[in-house]
């Protein structure tokens, strides 16, 4: 779309140059062909080296943007940005792209459903019941359970299982709030991107991104009934115990455990071959490997010793 077009639409006064913008991104990330925002003053010091060709922001920092960034001057960026994510929005089904190409020796069973566009590696086996959107990639030797869906343009490595039930590409849990209290959608139009040799168990959910992809990354193995947040980044070989809940933009390491219903509030990060234990919250980044449990989360030791102390203080 033109930047014209959008700020038309958005009912943003404009007049400037004219820019073809093809997607919107984060501030950070943001291209010469995007558009960013910006709302929390917290940030502010971001928005000198961003890329981006135009930003949402607000008069007071509009000052601070790059000469090439053409400010967009709104008093809720974050709800400007939610209303010009649909502008943005892929169709759910196309019709009129390219068949499917599918590998040599691949099983597609009846009653799978694959969409135009796709690419099915060699000697995987999709079952019944399975659904595949538009543009997704599939590598070789990948086993698909029934009742799996994969949601347009996401991507699975070679020698994956994905076991039945389990969603990866559902819209990640975004919307902006209005001072009434009305929630606008946030777009999720980013993907997922799930590594080779990664095994999912059922009924799990992986959302996609928001801006670019959702990560698992190579030798992960997920359980059943685990919520994976928008624009999470998943270590190589980690291992998440059912019912472990990613809040949105969480990063783990290399080689992370989690056990059952321990949970990560969002954008936070967790260092290599750190484990949690089971139901621990994860409030603030781990810095530092070990083994953590508890709520608000510390070293596994100590919390063993506090509960100790309470169990004696209860029995006096």
């Amino acid at each position: 779309m033109k930047l014209s077009e959008i700020c038309e639409k958005l009912g943003i006064a404009y007049n400037g140059e004219e820019r073809e913008i093809a997607g919107l991104n984060a501030l950070q990330e943001a291209g010469q062909d995007e558009v960013s925002f910006l709302e929390n003053p917290k940030y502010a010091s971001q928005l000198s080296a961003t890329n981006a060709a135009a930003v949402l922001v607000t008069a007071s920092m509009a000052q601070q943007l790059p000469a090439h960034s053409i400010p967009l001057i709104v008093d809720e960026p974050y709800i400007v940005l939610a209303k010009a994510s649909a502008f943005f929005a892929p169709q759910r089904l196309e019709h009129d792209l390219p068949e499917t190409a599918v590998g040599e020796g691949t099983v597609i069973e009846e009653g799978a459903f694959v969409a135009k566009g796709s690419r099915i590696g060699a000697n995987c086996h999709i079952m019944p019941g399975v659904f595949i959107g538009n543009n997704v990639t599939i590598g070789d030797n990948t086993i698909l359970y029934p009742n799996v869906t994969v949601y347009r343009d996401c991507v699975i490595g070679r020698d994956c299982i994905i076991h039945a039930g389990t969603v990866i590409g559902s819209d990640g849990f975004g919307f902006a709030t209005t001072k009434l209290g009305e929630h606008i959608k946030i777009y999720q139009n980013g993907n997922v991107v799930i590594e080779d040799d990664v095994e999912i168990g059922s009924n799990t959910t992986i959302d996609r991104a928001v801006f670019k992809s959702t990560v698992i990354k190579k030798g992960v193995r997920i359980d059943n009934l685990v919520q994976v947040g928008h624009n999470c980044v998943i270590g190589e070989f980690s291992v998440l115990v059912s019912q472990v809940g990613l809040a949105g933009s969480s990063r783990l390491g290399r080689n992370v455990v989690m056990g059952g219903q321990s949970a990560t509030a969002g954008h936070l990060s967790i260092a290599p071959f750190t484990t949690i234990a089971a139901r621990g919250g994860v409030t603030k980044n781990v810095d530092k490997g070990g083994v953590y449990g508890g709520f608000p989360l510390m070293e596994h030791k100590l919390w063993l010793k506090l509960q100790g102390k309470l169990a004696r203080l209860l029995k006096a």
